[in-house]
């Protein structure tokens, strides 16, 4: 993310200042910025974590703005509190819609208010006991979740009362405008690991639901700049306020390509004290757009976290892709930071043109040294249920590494052009299902079961 933002700021003719620990200093990040400071050691609390030190060096060096990127101190309301009394902006909303927003039960408070439909769920809970009482009333299975939890972490799936004690001792302008929907259902251990928008299994009107919801609850924060309204869309199709992601997503990079804007640059036009340059009726959504983020984990292992050395890095490239990475042969996976070594981005047309190109991204892509999810992700973008569009967070444990496909590159290769062709050949406008279309409908009925 941090080569991501130097780019925005290059592009908008402003001087991008990097930080890096020191297990970071030769990473490219640091290389791509105009000047770039050590913090500390490799642990987080020593560098990433360490607000003060960051503030310090933006001060030392002439910032005038700090952009948290996503993770660490991102959605940190008291950094950001911090950040604006040295005298420097934010890039993000401001710390008191972060404290409104950041905890969960008060967001959905917030939700109730504006009128969002909210999952069934319970106050902050403070012992076992009271936790037994709230799962009774909701029922079997319940998902214990941190208060202030973000990024999956420390949640818990329970199924059954028995396993409950066990899971809870782990466990400014007023413009606002919604960029359409991300569906981000595949997942292992929370967290995401395959993305795309449109969402197949959402239709023209739930779609506009969503976006409505979406908006009510950004005014009744009073929310500045890019943030994320994360919904649970049941079979039914009806749907729930879960929580808002205060910053820029990781998968942002999808609605970047349907929609031709840079968010990075928006965020930092809107920090700046510009006006959102656009109302909602000049959004213009166009296309698909599918994005892996290839980790250092091994899917066989059950995505074990691996860390070394990268010995080898081919990254694809080709109409409507884009790879989002700092990988370089020779560098150094650590073991302290989140997995994520890439972001392989497939545009189309259509959503049978986007899966064609990205199964030809991933087919090119070669990285040797550590293990990656490549093989996961090679393997589900041919899967039935994910092709189809018949898919929910429950993709992953029902992918099997021992009998998933393992397809040559010809046979990739063949498969994506003969999608393209078969596409081709219903006509020359490339648009998504009709939504009357038989298995669009049983996609959507089924998608989140």
């Amino acid at each position: 993310m941090a080569l991501r933002i130097i780019r925005a700021c290059h592009d908008l003719g402003i001087r991008a200042i990097a930080v890096y620990s020191d297990v970071d200093r030769d990473s490219l990040h640091v290389r791509a910025a105009d000047a770039a400071y050590a913090i500390g050691p490799a642990a987080p609390r020593e560098s990433y974590l360490n607000a003060a030190r960051i503030i310090e060096v933006a001060r030392r060096s002439g910032a005038t703005a700090i952009h948290p990127g996503y993770g660490f101190l991102s959605e940190n309301a008291d950094f950001a509190q911090a950040v604006a009394e040295a005298g420097l902006v934010f890039v993000g909303p401001p710390a008191a819609v972060q404290r409104l927003l950041g905890e969960k039960t008060a967001a959905r408070r917030l939700a109730r208010v504006a009128e969002v439909p909210v999952a069934e769920g319970t106050e902050p809970l403070t012992d076992v006991a009271a936790a037994r009482v709230a799962a009774a009333n909701i029922g079997y299975p319940v998902l214990l979740k941190p208060a202030g939890g973000g990024g999956g972490k420390g949640m818990r799936m329970v199924r059954k009362e028995d396993e409950l004690e066990t899971a809870w001792r782990a466990a400014t302008t007023g413009n606002v405008v919604w960029l359409g929907e991300r569906d981000c259902s595949v997942q292992r251990r929370h967290q995401k690991l395959i993305e795309e928008t449109p969402g197949p299994s959402v239709g023209d009107g739930l779609r506009q639901e969503l976006g409505a919801a979406a908006v009510r609850i950004a005014r009744a924060a009073k929310y500045e700049n890019a943030g994320t309204v994360e919904f649970l869309v049941g079979g039914d199709r009806h749907f729930y306020f879960l929580e808002v992601n205060t910053r820029l997503q990781v998968e942002h990079p999808i609605t970047e390509m349907v929609t031709g804007l840079d968010l990075v640059a928006l965020q930092l036009r809107i920090a700046g004290g510009e006006p959102l340059p656009f109302a909602q009726a000049d959004v213009v959504r166009s296309g698909a757009a599918i994005e892996c983020r290839i980790t250092a984990e091994d899917p066989r292992a059950g995505f074990l976290p691996a860390s070394g050395v990268i010995a080898l890095v081919r990254e694809p490239a080709g109409p409507g892709v884009r790879v989002d990475s700092a990988l370089y042969a020779g560098m150094t996976v650590p073991t302290e930071y989140d997995p994520l070594l890439a972001k392989v981005i497939a545009y189309g047309r259509d959503r049978i043109e986007a899966i064609a190109r990205m199964r030809r991204a991933l087919e090119e892509m070669r990285v040797s040294g550590v293990p990656t999810s490549l093989a996961f992700h090679r393997s589900a973008l041919f899967h039935q249920d994910f092709v189809t569009g018949r898919y929910d967070t429950g993709f992953i444990e029902h992918w099997d590494a021992r009998i998933a496909p393992e397809l040559s590159a010809g046979a990739t290769s063949a498969a994506a052009l003969a999608a393209v062709l078969a596409t081709r050949a219903r006509g020359e406008r490339h648009t998504l299902p009709p939504a009357d279309a038989p298995w669009a409908r049983a996609a959507r009925e089924d998608a989140l079961r």
